[in-house]
């Protein structure tokens, strides 16, 4: 039986690489890599070895016949994708579904007589690990890792959802780059506070900054200072237990709106949803589920300035949400234009994942209706302001005809993530990024960006894979090209950084 990939993916190509007759695309070296939802197998060439299913680091292949009934969908997702793609002609007498394999590459070389780096990496979210990965496998560069957090993970201890575990799984590969004998873990070090750029610098050959993209976007909107009026950074921090989480959200209200249909918004969603009872064998805080099992929010709303299909969720994270059995998914039928754009869809569009969804035109001026908890999709509507005097009561809306306000205790913006600066490094307000070209910092020789501080916040675990190859092969290249100095030292440099 053919295997499939399902909903926790975290495209970064483990499976590919082991496939023998390669059959999951889009494959690093092509152009959808990095665009697409997933990784897909080709059931027209799969030949039933398992070795994709071995390699996940997320736990998300199965064979068809054994897919649970939440993810049987997923041999239909992965067989459309193949649909109006072609498949290679017969290779060595092989069947005429087998994908050929391009000529092999060389992409880096690296010379016996290589130096080795000693390379500070500051941050260990999945950014940083991919960089360390790449730097401990294939370059014989001493590595000191520094967090500013007293525990590694990053994004994915911190970020990803609590009943999420299959992908949070992907941090014991991590941990094993944590334990290497060349690796160096300073937790507890923050840049800026207890180490300087220019000191880091100073001590490392080169240094590459894995800091993320913490801070959250603003709507720009009055009212947005009022208590209940929340950044969804702040809710996936509480509910995740980061150690700087100061929120605490008030949860006595029935209605609550989210501003954003990304999968961070699907995710807060999600969890003030379900039944608390079905959180408690997760790693979700001991507080927040506290807090949860005495919520009252019974509705949840995800407003969505344009349509269906547009929509910023990926097709997983909504398959997963419409088949969630402790509440429904309901479409507001508020504007023709939503219905029009779900019958259009073809297969594989946005909008057709909307398919056998309840439309229902909603009365935002009452209190949600029944006992059974829900999730409303609200497209073609934008937030214009949050109303209250001493706390949020609500949020005023852009109708069809006239604006509209939607009674509600608490409003959460998911519009975004974005970088914060680094003291001593240049930043580039526009963007939320330290500006370079490759991942070389703009200006400072031997200073290097991995992830959404490179790239601005955009794609999942599996992006900054490729990403951080593309800064490691810069940095190697730097050093050949004598732009970085190696200097020599090892550890005892290393060993100099601590907390003040």
């Amino acid at each position: 039986m053919v295997y499939a990939i399902t909903q926790t993916c975290c495209n970064d190509a483990s499976c590919v690489a082991v496939c023998p007759v390669n059959c999951i695309h889009p494959t690093p070296d092509e152009p959808e890599f990095g665009t697409t939802d997933m990784l897909y197998i080709d059931p027209r060439s799969c030949i039933d070895c398992g070795a994709c299913a071995d390699a996940c680091p997320v736990d998300a292949i199965f064979p068809v016949d054994r897919l649970s009934e939440s993810l049987k969908p997923y041999a239909e997702v992965n067989a459309r994708f193949y649909e109006e793609r072609p498949v290679s002609g017969d290779v060595l007498g092989s069947s005429p579904n087998f994908h050929n394999w391009g000529p092999p590459t060389f992409d880096r070389t690296i010379s016996s007589d290589f130096p080795a780096l000693d390379v500070a990496v500051v941050g260990s979210g999945p950014a940083g690990m991919y960089a360390v990965e790449d730097l401990l496998l294939h370059t014989s560069a001493r590595v000191t890792l520094i967090d500013r957090l007293d525990v590694a993970g990053g994004l994915i201890r911190f970020g990803v959802a609590p009943d999420h575990p299959s992908t949070k799984r992907i941090d014991e590969t991590f941990a094993r780059y944590r334990e290497h004998p060349r690796l160096t873990l300073r937790l507890g070090v923050e840049v800026g506070r207890d180490v300087t750029v220019e000191e880091l610098a100073a001590r490392h050959d080169a240094v590459i900054y894995a800091v993320g993209a913490s801070s959250a976007r603003s709507l720009g909107i009055a009212g947005e200072r009022l208590p209940g009026s929340l950044a969804a950074t702040d809710v996936v921090a509480w509910y995740n237990g980061h150690p700087d989480a100061t929120l605490t959200p008030e949860l006595s209200a029935q209605r609550a709106v989210l501003v954003g249909t990304g999968n961070v918004a699907l995710d807060v969603a999600r969890i003030l949803s379900s039944e608390p009872s079905g959180l408690e064998s997760t790693s979700i805080s001991r507080e927040a589920l506290t807090r949860l099992r005495s919520s009252s929010v019974r509705e949840v709303v995800l407003l969505a300035r344009r349509g269906p299909e547009h929509a910023a969720y990926t097709e997983p994270e909504l398959l997963a949400l419409t088949r969630h059995p402790d509440f429904d998914v309901v479409v507001d039928a508020h504007d023709e234009r939503v219905g029009k754009a779900i019958d259009a869809a073809e297969p594989g569009d946005k909008a057709h994942l909307l398919r056998g969804v309840r439309q229902e035109r909603i009365d935002w001026s009452a209190p949600p209706q029944g006992t059974r908890r829900r999730i409303v999709l609200r497209f073609h509507s934008s937030p214009l302001e949050i109303l209250g005097e001493q706390r949020v009561s609500g949020l005023r809306t852009s109708g069809v005809e006239s604006d509209v306000d939607i009674a509600a205790g608490m409003v959460v913006r998911a519009v975004g993530y974005r970088g914060a600066p680094v003291r001593g490094l240049p930043f580039d307000e526009d963007t939320g990024t330290i500006p370079n070209v490759a991942g070389r910092v703009q200006g400072r020789a031997g200073t290097y960006v991995v992830g959404w501080i490179k790239r601005g916040p955009s794609g999942g675990i599996g992006a900054n894979k490729t990403c951080a190859q593309e800064t490691v092969a810069a940095l190697l290249d730097d050093v050949r090209g004598g732009a970085v100095r190696v200097r020599g030292g090892g550890r005892k440099r290393a060993g100099l950084l601590r907390r003040s």
